[in-house]
């Protein structure tokens, strides 16, 4: 039976990680991330440079690990407990999924991005832009992103299981 009291516990912790790991990397300089600006956005700055390309790599495979290994973790002490059904091993794994896209879209984009847009996230030659208050852009990145990691993850999660079973 899935366990919904430990599947949101892990994925508030994981958004609490994930979110602190993402403003710490935006204090640092907003352009690592200008990719998953608004168009508009990436149009009025320059490209990133050598180095900002570098920080991406610094602040994004760890954020990724965290990603991937938060669920991954969650799911293989429930499956530690013994006796649980794929389908509840899977549930778990996107329900903590699901908690992270939901903080990061709520909390992360619509509060912060749209609505208080602190000083640090805006990158020097955007100031003012309307799309910082795009709160379409990000309800759109949500469902897009959201779907395809859930049955990514549905894969991923059936090729462990199946390699722990046998």
């Amino acid at each position: 039976m899935l366990n919904l009291i430990k599947t949101l516990k892990d994925g508030v912790i994981l958004s609490l990680l994930a979110s602190i790991w993402l403003i710490l990397a935006l204090w640092v300089s907003p352009r690592i991330f200008l990719h998953n600006y608004p168009p508009k956005i990436q149009e009025k700055v320059p490209e990133r440079t050598q180095a900002e390309r570098r920080l991406l790599f610094v602040f994004g495979i760890p954020f990724l690990m965290l990603l991937l290994l938060g669920p991954f973790f969650s799911t293989l002490s429930l499956n530690a407990q013994g006796g649980v059904q794929f389908w509840v091993l899977w549930l778990n794994a996107a329900g903590v999924v699901f908690v992270f896209n939901l903080v990061d879209w709520l909390i992360s984009d619509w509060l912060m991005f749209c609505t208080l847009t602190p000083h640090f996230l805006v990158i020097s030659g955007s100031t003012g832009t309307a799309e910082y208050k795009d709160y379409g852009f990000h309800f759109r990145a949500f469902f897009c992103e959201e779907l395809p990691i859930l049955y990514l993850g549905g894969w991923l999660l059936r090729e462990l299981y199946s390699g722990f079973e046998r």
